[in-house]
């Protein structure tokens, strides 16, 4: 799977980002690296599957993570996960 500069900016600017996530909440979230791929995917509309494909990982783990991501930012689905990750690249702009 090829990236184009402008999505490698993208998610460059979303990793930049992801150090003062804050959730729900205006507490700080702390995600792991593998946490912060996967939001990374969803930011850019990719389904479980080409995550984890990418990420070389199964795609139930992606699922566990996706479950993890959204108790963390106190968010109840991947749309909402999704929206947060934009708001983040945003402030970044």
């Amino acid at each position: 799977m090829k990236v184009t500069v402008q999505e490698a900016s993208q998610k460059a600017a979303v990793s930049a980002a992801m150090p003062h996530l804050m959730d729900g909440a205006g507490r700080p979230v702390h995600l792991t690296p593998t946490q912060l791929k996967v939001m990374q995917g969803v930011h850019s509309g990719q389904l479980n599957k080409q995550i984890a494909y990418e990420l070389g990982i199964a795609e139930a783990t992606v699922k566990a993570h996706m479950t993890a991501l959204m108790r963390k930012l106190n968010v109840r689905n991947r749309t909402q996960v999704a929206i947060a990750a934009q708001s983040l690249a945003l402030r970044q702009a």
